[in-house]
């Protein structure tokens, strides 16, 4: 490769200190990010929109089934381009440096630490109606959730994947709780009968007949998205001990105790509210629990939101500082961010980069203020203010401009294991994907799928999202095409 080397070691030990992540440790990050508050809020919509119990619950199995077909795939990424990074390695391998220093640059400025805020900005809501305190508040508790987390990750690997352990028990003690509630509601002598449970309202029940698929399909998306980060164990790959065995039952028995999860939550609402009611609900978990117990157990379903959104935090703290981390590695222009603490262990200065901008991002999109200094800097370039309200908040916001730069890398990765298999056919495959090429195409299938009805959900906001991606190819012809200023790298 060409490029100079700066004065340091090779970058592949400086990244891989002692595995010390176990097939525990791993599963729990796939259950703790993609438990998060998601659960708690896109069910109704699913059940809006699936036209019916049955029909709502068989969308959370395809939603598992469609992400088992991708954690296949990532197992054969995952154990074959055993560097941490994992989707940041697999597009610079199937495609070169550029595609992951756009992946690692986006990430970064926009899609991934968007996710973390939103996380934070969940733990901030439910956080204020919890203590009592005002909407004001909601911004300092996101905040302070973000420090914190990143605090416990600086301290080192073992530090933030403990946390990571107890706060995943946590929140599915709290999960088993909810399905205990729905199940003793619906046993209970004022319990709903089996026709309740199952009643569909007219105007549900007219929608269903009017527009079933496009309904079931835009059920498919909040299900999608619900199950998003079940690939984010990859990311730290080479810190998995025995990767080759552990990392394919990491992903794929992960996503398989997320579904199982999901499956008896959502049985959970019916139980407890039947289809109407956890289709009408706005806080369906906390709604379930006040049926079962009173309405001072809805304060229970607040702290288990708090709970879920701050493990999904510190996972992705956890698995994003290694992306970073990688990224830095192989780009002289951020190469401070792959500093790896030696006695924490932990890349500290990827952790730190990603909290920062987390904060950046809480104050400037999760408050009026903020909101109002963009507008003001949108008219100034003479564009039209973003519609916040339309799309229920600053974060939403920001994730609906983002949400198709997300779906086109994924769907990159997926194409990029069928460009690898040509491209290195001879590169051992400890883990290869069963019945290949249809994991692939049907992974890629679900990603073109979403990003289709993301760009749809987004409309001109679509722009907005590509502005980081535009500032992400300026950024890469100034620094590599004229001094090709990469960093070597190994692996």
């Amino acid at each position: 490769m060409n490029g100079m080397a700066l004065d340091r070691v090779d970058p592949e030990a400086a990244q891989s200190a002692e595995p010390g992540l176990g097939l525990w440790d791993a599963v729990s990050l796939v259950v703790g990010i993609v438990v998060g508050a998601s659960i708690f809020r896109t069910a109704p919509v699913v059940f809006q929109n699936s036209g019916g119990p049955w029909q709502a619950l068989a969308a959370w199995v395809l939603g598992g089934a469609l992400s088992v077909v991708g954690a296949l795939c990532y197992g054969e990424l995952a154990t074959t381009y055993a560097r941490n990074g994992g989707d940041y390695e697999y597009l610079t391998q199937a495609y070169g440096r550029w595609a992951g220093f756009l992946f690692g640059w986006t990430q970064l400025v926009a899609v991934w630490t968007a996710s973390v805020g939103m996380m934070a900005y969940a733990f901030g809501d439910y956080g204020v109606r919890l203590m009592g305190l005002g909407q004001a508040a909601t911004v300092w508790l996101a905040a302070a959730a973000v420090v914190g987390v990143a605090a416990v990750n600086l301290a080192g690997v073992a530090a933030g994947k403990w946390t990571q352990n107890v706060l995943t028990v946590a929140k599915v003690l709290g999960l088993v709780g909810i399905v205990a509630a729905g199940l003793w509601a619906a046993t209970s002598a004022n319990g709903l009968s089996a026709e309740a449970v199952f009643h569909i309202a007219p105007s549900i029940e007219k929608e269903k007949a009017g527009a079933a698929s496009a309904s079931f399909g835009l059920a498919m998306v909040f299900v999608l998205y619900a199950y998003g980060g079940w690939n984010d164990a990859a990311f730290v790959a080479a810190e998995v001990r025995d990767r080759r065995r552990n990392l394919p039952l990491a992903l794929v028995g992960g996503v398989a105790a997320v579904t199982l999860i999901y499956l008896a939550v959502n049985a959970a609402y019916l139980a407890a509210l039947g289809f109407d009611g956890a289709s009408a609900s706005q806080t369906p978990a906390a709604d379930a629990l006040a049926t079962a117990l009173g309405t001072r157990a809805s304060q229970l379903a607040s702290l288990l939101v708090m709970i879920s959104a701050l493990g999904a935090i510190n996972g992705m703290i956890f698995t994003g500082s290694r992306v970073f981390a990688a990224f830095g590695r192989d780009h002289r222009l951020f190469h401070w961010l792959g500093r790896r603490e030696r006695s924490a262990g932990s890349p500290g200065m990827a952790v730190a980069a990603q909290a920062g901008v987390t904060l950046a991002m809480i104050f400037a999109v999760g408050t009026p203020e903020g909101q109002r200094a963009i507008n003001a800097a949108f008219a100034r370039l003479n564009l039209r203010a973003i519609p916040w309200k339309d799309y229920h908040g600053g974060f939403e916001t920001l994730l609906a401009a983002t949400a198709p730069v997300f779906w086109a890398l994924f769907l990159a990765v997926g194409a990029g294991l069928i460009v690898l298999r040509f491209k290195h056919p001879r590169r051992k495959r400890p883990f290869a994907v069963p019945w290949y090429p249809l994991p692939p195409l049907a992974f890629c299938t679900t990603c073109g799928f979403m990003l289709y009805s993301s760009i749809v959900y987004a409309q001109w906001l679509v722009l907005l999202g590509l502005a980081p991606v535009a500032l992400g190819i300026v950024l890469y012809a100034a620094t590599h095409v004229r001094s090709r200023d990469a960093l070597p790298r190994s692996g």
